[in-house]
């Protein structure tokens, strides 16, 4: 019995294509996932989970501790850096370009238990982890 050359291709594609399935890229419902988590937790599991907050609240017999974390992501720019076009010197590319992203969370808690979250922000995304 001779093997379909064929047979090959379509395991390496199959192959490849698990592999590019099995890598997650953060999104915003992995975040809301993993924030989620966090929903009847104590403020001492909390804090363990996230660390101390930068800011803390209270009103109306509910307390409120904020999580914020901000990077600057740098572009590069273009390589090309001008030349000669038809005898006149012509600039050219362009500079890196910058850009902030944050993120801001912040839990409400009712007697020493998270009762809800809420986030904004341009980079509020996790990678979804497995329950």
């Amino acid at each position: 019995m001779k093997a379909d050359p064929k047979l090959g291709v379509w395991l390496a594609f199959a192959a490849t294509l698990s592999l590019l399935t099995g890598c997650a890229w953060p999104t915003v419902e992995g975040f809301t996932a993993t924030m989620a988590r966090f929903v009847g937790a104590s403020e001492a599991d909390l804090v363990a989970g996230l660390g101390v907050p930068v800011r803390t609240y209270e009103a109306g017999g509910r307390r409120f501790l904020q999580y914020e974390e901000q990077r600057i992501v740098t572009y590069p720019g273009s390589p090309y850096f001008g030349g000669w076009h038809g005898g006149w010197w012509a600039p050219g590319g362009f500079g890196p370009t910058f850009e902030t992203r944050f993120c801001s969370v912040t839990f409400a808690l009712r007697a020493g238990r998270v009762e809800a979250f809420s986030f904004r922000g341009n980079d509020c995304r996790a990678v979804p982890q497995p329950r």
